[in-house]
């Protein structure tokens, strides 16, 4: 399968290796140095003791890819609309693009068959440029579990994870989502399809809406903010409130808070990626982890006090 990776961060970079080791066709599009050190040295991982060096092609400009069997878009959330107008470039007739973000994704109403079909989100796709360059009938859904990181040019560090849930938007079993978790099973993922990929993107969401903006403003790990019962019971409350607005789109929580609570503690002393942004003076993936779950709840009617001021304040911090 011949299959592209936009933005070789720690995930990209994680996806590229793996499946470029596994035989894929990859070619990745990076930038600076990092697209440097990998077009010279390759693209290294390392696991544990394991290290690989896999030599995706590597390239600048998407416009470069030529035409692909599936395109995975592995930037940040906030950085789909500088990029959305050059995707089709890289797209052949039955191509698929897979979207590899945090957060409600810009399609989360689109192919839904609920009362908001086909409404676009001014959190995550303000001005609807992304909804228009890329089409509904071309995209996957993806719910991202690996943690990993860059720990230099052209080298990607795997913390911990192998599950990436994949998912039509409007839940068929298609070919060309079966075809794509084979090459991700092939590269030694965990790659189930779901039927309902809006659940499990909530799932993810309730720590990632919650802890991730808490631990950008306290500079605190996950076991330091669960460790500490003050703000263990404020994530508590955050999550209650992500929970309401969820439910209010009819999303069913498989979980309790608690247990929700519990898998993120039991991960320990991890850096939240909206930490690691803000520590690398990165611009933070605020409105697609936060500030769309606001706007959802005030579809719904519902306010989220808790959650609003923890935006407010690392909108600040960010802004700063």
């Amino acid at each position: 399968m011949h299959i592209a990776i936009i933005g070789v961060g720690a995930i990209g970079g994680l996806l590229a290796a793996r499946l470029a080791q596994a035989g894929e066709v990859v070619s990745v599009v990076a930038r600076g140095a990092h697209l440097a050190a990998i077009r010279d040295h390759g693209l290294k991982l390392i696991e544990g003791t394991r290290e690989i060096v896999a030599r995706p092609r590597a390239c600048e400009r998407i416009a470069d890819l030529g035409p692909q069997d599936c395109v995975v878009l592995a930037v940040k959330a906030h950085q789909v609309a500088d990029i959305a107008a050059e995707v089709p470039s890289a797209l052949a007739p039955e191509s698929a693009i897979l979207t590899a973000q945090n957060g409600i994704p810009f399609w989360y109403f689109q192919k839904s068959g609920g009362p908001h079909e086909g409404r676009g989100l001014a959190s995550v796709d303000p001005d609807g440029r992304i909804a228009a360059a890329l089409p509904a009938a071309r995209l996957i859904g993806c719910v991202v579990y690996p943690a990993a990181e860059i720990a230099a040019p052209g080298v990607i560090r795997h913390i911990e994870g192998e599950r990436f849930t994949l998912g039509e938007l409007d839940g068929a079993a298609t070919p060309r989502a079966t075809a794509l978790a084979e090459a991700l099973q092939r590269a030694g993922f965990k790659a189930p399809v779901t039927a309902d990929i809006r659940t499990e993107i909530w799932l993810k969401l309730w720590g990632n809406a919650t802890l991730n903006p808490v631990s950008a403003l306290t500079r605190a790990t996950l076991s330091d903010i669960l460790g500490f019962a003050p703000t263990r019971a404020l994530i508590a409350e955050m999550m209650a409130e992500v929970k309401a607005i969820g439910e209010a789109h009819g999303i069913r929580f498989r979980l309790s808070i608690d247990k929700r609570i519990a898998g993120a503690e039991a991960i320990g002393a991890h850096k939240t990626s909206m930490l690691q942004d803000i520590e690398a003076g990165r611009a933070p993936e605020i409105e697609a982890l936060v500030g769309s779950v606001i706007e959802m709840g005030r579809l719904a009617g519902l306010e989220a006090p808790r959650l609003t001021a923890a935006y407010a304040m690392v909108k600040l911090l960010a802004r700063g």
